[in-house]
């Protein structure tokens, strides 16, 4: 056994549990009107946090199946390391965009952003069933 598997196997559980702490997180903000600017600056700072710690445990992650010697693992978390990065830099710009036009009177800025904030726990989702999926398909090559 080596080093490399117990870094894989903390920064895998943090990803799952940052995946699901957010994702049950920010189901009940769902219903939130987002008619006042304030939750569309709450619900992005809430997924700005997110993204961060998950940027910084798929990294984590990827270093240490690397070490380990399992580079397809290792490529699979550098992959959600990328998107995270991705959606960090341009989903939540959208979100900013978004959120500024929010006023109670104009609903169609209400529901993009709701949309958004929708596709984001889908994303958060899809993560998790990868994140799942890659534990139980580890887990078999014992």
């Amino acid at each position: 056994m080596t080093w490399g598997m117990y870094g894989a196997f903390v920064f895998t559980v943090a990803l799952l549990f940052f995946t699901a702490y957010f994702l049950l997180g920010g189901l009940p903000l769902l219903i939130l009107k987002h008619d006042v600017p304030l939750d569309a600056r709450f619900i992005r700072a809430f997924f700005n946090v997110y993204y961060r710690v998950s940027f910084w445990s798929a990294v984590g992650a990827a270093v240490s199946y690397a070490a380990w010697g399992r580079v397809v693992f290792a490529v699979g978390a550098a992959f959600i390391a990328v998107v995270v990065a991705l959606l960090r830099k341009h989903f939540l710009r959208a979100m900013e965009e978004v959120g500024a036009q929010i006023v109670a009177s104009d609903v169609e800025p209400i529901r993009r952003f709701r949309r958004m904030h929708g596709a984001a726990l889908l994303m958060n989702v899809a993560m998790l069933v990868v994140l799942v999926w890659g534990t139980i398909r580890l887990s078999q090559a014992f």
